[in-house]
């Protein structure tokens, strides 16, 4: 039996352009003058990114292909509407983040966090975006596991990056501490599954699953802890309660465009391999995953909004909006075998407009930083005099986030989870969701308002440009207000992505 195969460069050009763009970064950080180097990196990176992100585009338009397959049938990689889906996602907001990254690499900054090596911190994005690509496709466990591993390495590493900060090395440290147990126990459930099915393969795990599912005992018994324990491995790369603790610390102690890259593009690549796996591989156990999904949604939106109400700190604040958010991505997962389809569209479309509001709002935290350094909620107050259009941009993502015009594309996002609660027969969690959305409204609406309230002078910000954060923004807000007009076709996609 010949032991090669042919690979179907076309179906990886996306991970494929951005790690060929990370090495060529590297490889120019060696090599070109620092005076071109300055100019060079940053737009290196962000042409490579593009590349990737039209790779994916000529992908989305042509028919799924696979590659890396097995003899017995299945594939490790394949490049269909799914996840192609999760791929534009990233890679867009891989934009936004390196044109809210530009301050970072500027020798004259000193505003903190202040300056970065360039290099290192493009390159180790770019990695880590490679391994969220690889994860949206992978369709094995191995391939999953290997995918979550790259994504997590750099991103531990850029958490940590900024030179001589201890608030930063102590937070790189929670999250790899965190990191390590997680994986841990997810290496574990794998091996249960693979004990008890002999596959690593998704449709071949489903297929054991269902044929075991109808008998009691040790076999199933450990096929159903198995699960499990690759659910709570995934339940920390969503930052989902209670496997979030290292969420708000390592948000806040990070680069501000590291902690929107963490929220965005890294929650994107942990909800594409566990939708694949609950709904591919473990969909005949829905009734062991489909009730611990509920219960995790439940208590990640509760605690995440109500421990945002006592926040002081913005980024802090935003960091528990994404643990609440994290819950309400859950909500349609909970439906398990009823409607599951229709959740998976749901929690789709949720993701893409999140990801367009949570962007900006971290992007006008990048800009307030330049006035504030400490970014506490109460420096906010009267922003609306002396920084009119980030005043503006701000309050458009927090009302969005909250579902209240005129980011009334947060509302057609909670709409679309409610609906698909209540049609899934977990009407329960749509009435949970409902409270929590409530709560949520008293701090979006308060950080909202206080822009807006008049205030003493306050500092002027830095002179050294600002027109790249400037520019990230204003493509968030330009996609949250077209998705607030004109949801249908982000919400067609989602659909079309979740016909697995």
């Amino acid at each position: 039996m010949s032991l090669t195969q042919s690979i179907d460069y076309a179906a990886i050009s996306p991970p494929l352009v951005v790690v060929v763009t990370a090495v060529a970064v590297l490889l120019a950080d060696l090599f070109v003058s620092a005076e071109v180097r300055r100019r060079l990196l940053a737009p290196l990176a962000l042409a490579g990114t593009l590349g990737a992100l039209g790779a994916t585009a000529w992908l989305a338009t042509g028919p799924a292909r696979s590659t890396f397959c097995l003899a017995g049938g299945g594939c490790s990689y394949v490049a269909d509407g799914f996840a192609t889906y999760f791929q534009t996602i990233v890679l867009a907001a891989l934009v936004v983040v390196l044109l809210l990254s530009y301050p970072l690499f500027d020798e004259r900054e000193r505003v903190p966090p202040g300056q970065v090596p360039a290099a290192e911190f493009l390159a180790l994005m770019l990695m880590s975006v490679s391994g969220m690509l690889v994860v949206a496709a992978g369709r094995d466990l191995l391939t999953l596991l290997i995918g979550l591993e790259v994504v997590s390495l750099p991103a531990f590493v850029l958490v940590g990056l900024r030179r001589g900060d201890p608030r930063g090395v102590e937070a790189a440290l929670k999250f790899f501490v965190f990191s390590v147990v997680s994986t841990a126990l997810t290496i574990y459930g794998i091996a249960l599954v693979y004990g008890t099915t002999g596959s690593i393969e998704l449709h071949h795990i489903a297929h054991a699953l269902s044929t075991r599912h109808a008998h009691s005992g040790a076999m199933s018994a450990t096929a159903a802890a198995g699960v499990v324990l690759v659910l709570v491995g995934f339940g920390f790369k969503i930052a989902a309660v209670p496997f979030h603790f290292w969420a708000p610390d390592t948000y806040q102690g990070a680069p501000v465009p590291v902690a929107a890259f963490l929220s965005v593009a890294s929650k994107a690549a942990g909800f594409a391999g566990l939708i694949v796996l609950l709904v591919v591989g473990f969909r005949p156990y829905a009734d062991v995953w489909g009730p611990a999904v509920g219960v995790l949604a439940a208590v990640s939106m509760t605690v995440g909004n109500l421990v945002a109400l006592r926040q002081r700190n913005v980024v802090r604040l935003l960091a528990w909006s994404t643990v609440a958010h994290a819950g309400y991505l859950l909500m349609p997962l909970a439906v398990a075998s009823s409607q599951l389809r229709e959740g998976v569209r749901a929690t789709l479309a949720y993701l893409g407009i999140y990801a367009a509001m949570n962007l900006g709002a971290f992007g006008c935290a990048v800009l307030v930083r330049r006035l504030h350094p400490r970014l506490a909620i109460e420096d906010l107050r009267g922003l609306v005099t002396r920084a009119p259009l980030t005043a503006v941009a701000f309050g458009l993502f927090l009302t969005a986030l909250a579902g209240l015009p005129p980011g009334v594309a947060g509302l057609f996002a909670k709409v679309v989870v409610f609906r698909a609660a209540v049609h899934g027969h977990v009407t329960w969690l749509a009435v949970v969701a409902a409270v929590n959305t409530v709560i949520g409204l008293a701090y979006y609406l308060r950080v909202a308002a206080l822009m807006f309230v008049p205030a003493d002078d306050a500092p002027v910000a830095p002179s050294s440009r600002t027109w790249s954060v400037s520019a990230g923004v204003a493509i968030a807000a330009a996609v949250t207000v077209v998705l607030s007009v004109y949801p249908q076709p982000l919400l067609h996609l989602a659909s079309t992505a979740a016909q697995r």
